[in-house]
């Protein structure tokens, strides 16, 4: 059963190329079209089968009844604030970003069909040439209303993740933004000083376990400074937090406490297995 007639994907890399891939193998939508400032982009997620059609123009949503903004925080923003008004009036719009409250509250304002949502898949890669259209079976979707959401909107966004594979969760986007900074930004931010404090000419004798700990220290640095920056009280309180705990590691060593180290690494290793 199709949800949507015409969709548009503002940002056709690798979340919406593989989003456009997903809807089109599940029979969601009748037409979906691919927008980019890059033709390389468009004509590549076409050539995919991610999208039915390409546009660089952003008149393209005027006749849309979903438009999903695949885009970099900062842009998904201002793409909003530039659609508000060429968009139908029963037109429903997403974001898929990484963060929610500045994203939700400020879109909001302009459309009132906005629901934001995030789907919990990804990679470290980056573009459409790495699209995978099983990206969202078997994820989480955080979808984050506001008392102003409609309970259409909200049944039929969650209805369309539902039917990609993804379990649906609902949270507020102050409580979304609190989570996810621990779950997904802190890990990004410790990677990234991780394996900047490695020396170079030592990573030769690297093992799997480094390669482990700082894959996702190679995603894309503008879409996480980004992040970062939309969230940064609660990152920042994250790394609070994780410099409590390494401080607390670093004085069971110092005082050569072989029973508080073990008990620091068991406790870590117990909380790790739950994740599956």
């Amino acid at each position: 059963m199709k949800l949507f007639n015409k969709v548009v994907i503002i940002g056709t890399g690798l979340i919406g190329g593989s989003l456009g891939l997903a809807l089109k193998k599940n029979n969601l939508v009748s037409q979906v079209t691919g927008l980019s400032r890059h033709r390389k982009n468009v004509r590549l997620a076409k050539k995919a089968g991610a999208i039915d059609s390409a546009c660089t123009s952003l008149d393209a949503v005027k006749d849309a009844d979903l438009v999903i903004l695949a885009t970099p925080v900062e842009a998904i923003i201002e793409i909003a604030f530039k659609i508000a008004k060429k968009i139908k009036k029963d037109c429903i719009v997403i974001d898929v970003g990484s963060t929610k409250e500045a994203i939700v509250y400020k879109i909001s304002k302009v459309i009132p069909n906005f629901l934001g949502c995030h789907p919990l898949s990804g990679s470290e890669k980056k573009g459409i040439i790495n699209l995978q259209g099983g990206i969202f079976a078997g994820s989480i979707c955080v979808v984050t209303p506001t008392i102003k959401t409609g309970r259409k909107v909200l049944n039929k966004v969650s209805l369309l993740w539902r039917r990609l594979g993804c379990k649906v969760v609902v949270l507020s986007p102050e409580r979304h933004d609190q989570i996810l900074a621990f779950t997904s930004h802190l890990p990004h931010a410790v990677a990234f000083s991780l394996i900047g404090c490695i020396p170079a000419k030592f990573l030769r004798l690297s093992s799997s376990g480094l390669k482990d700990s700082t894959r996702i220290s190679a995603s894309d640095a503008n879409l996480w400074s980004e992040v970062f920056l939309s969230n940064r009280g609660n990152l920042l309180a994250c790394l609070s937090v994780f410099q409590t705990k390494l401080a607390v590691l670093k004085l069971a060593l110092e005082r050569k406490n072989k029973k508080f180290l073990t008990s620091i690494i068991l406790a870590a290793k117990k909380k790790r297995e739950k994740l599956g």
